[in-house]
């Protein structure tokens, strides 16, 4: 099985996730044609930086010509320029009044659309509300799948300001969050993220930083009421720089993608990337480390060679059901959705015949047991059911990895599982086949057909 590790000793944001995607062999061209896609007036500006030592990818989202600006300036300048208006009388109005930067140790959180907004104030208007932005990932041409993932990073991020205000969940407008250049973070980090082939994504302890943090709604410590929000459940710890670490953003990113949350997983290492931050500390580097490789048993980490290769590994998920007698197929299908982007091993849907011969639907989730509270809480929030049920379950894995073959109209990956040296199984990535069928105005299964046939040659060969 493909896993990656985010290390998260210098926390994690936006610009910092895509630095070390693309450090990692992500290519910068999809990133770009992303951007491009989404028609925001945005484009990437991606160089090579030195963090203590540390060579590094930086991501700069630049947007009407000017780079990211630190919160800390942002809302520093935003006071200046208020008191000058109060002791002058005159109002100047500026290109661009309101933060891009989504480094870990300057990014804007999300706010709320709690008062009036002068609409030629900056290039992007009012606050984005989810729908207008659900509505520009949709629009985009990227993947479903990566279109399912970014509308779920910015759905935690609401749901998580929204629970902190009190306030319905459609009523929250993104203003830092919701600028050009966080949509541009989000989306890439879901495009980015899928090109991986990774089965699984594991998440470090998150050091969070210390001291405070100004944003829209005055003054807080760090972490920010809505990374708080985002990251429970999941083990935190501030260090001695007295910086924020962890962006709301950065936040929702590894609640979504992460599977969960542990110390450094057995693997065989195949690529490492690092994503700078723009700070540049003493004696720390501001980076984030993303690692990707074949996962080990645990047990065979500390072992040359691997006697029990025959037995396929065995490990533990929990089992999360909820009867339902009065979901549509729509909801339903929503429901799935929210529930995969969200880490989910597998969300599968049975007929029942319920009470009073009422025919019903038993939704059925698997999932890492670290990831079940946050599984439970989508169900409560998006499906009707009123309770749970919960089991602890044993299942034996093949193990797993990707390679890619190169057909007449593009590269797919295949997945490929073995029991030891054997392989049991081989399958043509979807979205890959998916992709290019549409493209090329061909039948899916020819693609899938031409992707295995090219795989069993180079295995004969």
């Amino acid at each position: 099985m493909r896993i990656a590790y985010l290390d998260c000793f210098s926390g994690i944001s936006g610009d910092m996730f895509l630095g070390a995607l693309i450090d990692a062999g992500v290519p910068a061209r999809l990133l770009e044609e992303t951007v491009a896609s989404l028609n925001v007036g945005a484009r990437l500006e991606i160089s090579r930086v030195d963090r203590s030592g540390i060579t590094a990818t930086k991501v700069d989202v630049i947007v009407g010509g000017e780079k990211d600006m630190p919160r800390e300036q942002f809302w520093r300048e935003r006071e200046i320029k208020k008191h000058h208006e109060h002791l002058t009388g005159h109002t100047h109005e500026h290109a661009h009044d309101h933060p891009h930067t989504h480094d870990a140790t300057q990014q804007g959180a999300v706010s709320i659309d709690t008062e009036p907004h002068d609409h030629h104030s900056h290039p992007l208007g009012h606050g984005r509300g989810l729908k207008e932005i659900r509505g520009i990932i949709a629009a985009a041409s990227i993947s479903d799948a990566a279109k399912q993932r970014a509308t779920a990073i910015f759905q935690a991020l609401g749901e998580a300001e929204a629970k902190i205000h009190n306030v319905d969940v459609d009523t929250i407008h993104f203003h830092e969050v919701g600028s050009v250049d966080a949509i541009v973070d989000i989306v890439g980090a879901a495009v980015a993220s899928e090109s991986l082939g990774v089965d699984e994504w594991v998440c470090s302890p998150l050091n969070v930083g210390g001291g405070t943090v100004h944003c829209a709604h005055g003054t807080f410590p760090v972490p920010a009421p809505a990374t708080v929000e985002l990251l429970k459940g999941a083990p935190v710890y501030s260090g001695e720089l007295q910086f924020e670490l962890v962006t709301p953003t950065g936040a929702a990113i590894a609640r979504t993608l992460a599977a969960r949350f542990a110390s450094f997983p057995a693997m065989r290492i195949d690529k490492v990337g690092y994503g700078a931050g723009s700070r540049n500390f003493e004696k720390h580097a501001n980076v984030l480390r993303l690692t990707i490789g074949e996962a080990v048993e645990e047990d065979a980490a500390s072992r040359v060679s691997t006697e029990d290769q025959g037995a396929a590994a065995t490990d533990v998920v929990h089992v999360i059901e909820a009867n339902l007698d009065d979901a549509t197929p729509q909801l339903l299908g929503y429901v799935q959705e929210r529930l995969m982007a969200a880490g989910a091993l597998d969300v599968f849907c049975s007929p029942i015949q319920m009470k009073k011969n009422r025919p019903g639907t038993l939704l059925s989730v698997l999932a890492r047991p670290a990831n079940e509270q946050n599984l439970v809480d989508i169900l409560f929030a998006e499906s009707t059911t009123l309770g749970v049920r919960i089991r602890e379950e044993r299942r034996r894995v093949l193990e797993r990895r990707t390679v890619a073959v190169q057909t007449q109209w593009g590269e797919v990956r295949m997945k490929v599982a073995h029991l030891g040296d054997a392989v049991r199984n081989v399958a043509p990535e979807y979205e890959d086949c998916r992709k290019i069928a549409a493209e090329h105005h061909i039948p899916l299964k020819r693609v899938m057909e031409e992707a295995l046939r090219i795989y069993a040659e180079r295995q004969n060969g």
